[in-house]
């Protein structure tokens, strides 16, 4: 008999949360989904991208991953080991002036997230249309995440919808 992973079980259960905000709730709408499994280092990542119903400027990701030492400690049982995953957020949005909206986004990443969870702003443009920024914002979790913070999941999910939802004024 299969027995799921913690990676398959996390998996599911923010599945379930984000497709019942779009189908059931209405609030947002999936835009991009992947679960990759790559064979170079045994390792899976699951990525499911939305946008806020509305104007929706920003596109938030929920960033899922498992290392093969993770399924490995997991699947053999080790000894000490606590099995888990490791999650990021990712904000995709474009921004006119850099100096002025990549502070302020910070800002209000720290008032939801707290100073312990450091925000990495990446900038890019075409070129040619320096005008604007592709901002692509990466919010990591310094710590594995397992099943016990199974019932933090939907506070968590809330707090990005929240989160996006300020973002989108920038």
């Amino acid at each position: 008999m299969f027995h799921p992973t913690v990676f398959e079980n996390l998996k599911v259960a923010l599945e379930n949360q984000i497709y019942d905000y779009d189908n059931i709730d209405g609030i947002l709408e999936v835009t991009g989904r992947t679960d990759v499994l790559d064979l170079a280092v045994l390792a899976r990542e699951f990525t499911l991208s939305f946008k806020l119903k509305g104007p929706g400027k920003v596109t938030s990701e929920i960033v899922l991953r498992s290392s093969v030492k993770d399924l490995g400690d997991e699947i053999l049982e080790v000894d000490g080991s606590t099995p888990g995953c490791t999650l990021l957020l990712r904000f995709h949005m474009s921004i006119s002036d850099a100096p002025a909206q990549c502070p302020a986004i910070e800002s209000i990443l720290a008032g939801y997230w707290g100073p312990e969870l450091k925000p990495e702003q990446t900038l890019s443009f075409r070129f040619g249309s320096e005008a604007t920024y592709d901002n692509c914002v990466t919010l990591p979790f310094g710590r594995q995440i397992n099943e016990a913070q199974m019932e933090d999941l939907p506070e968590l999910l809330e707090t990005l919808l929240q989160c996006a939802g300020e973002l989108e004024n920038v």
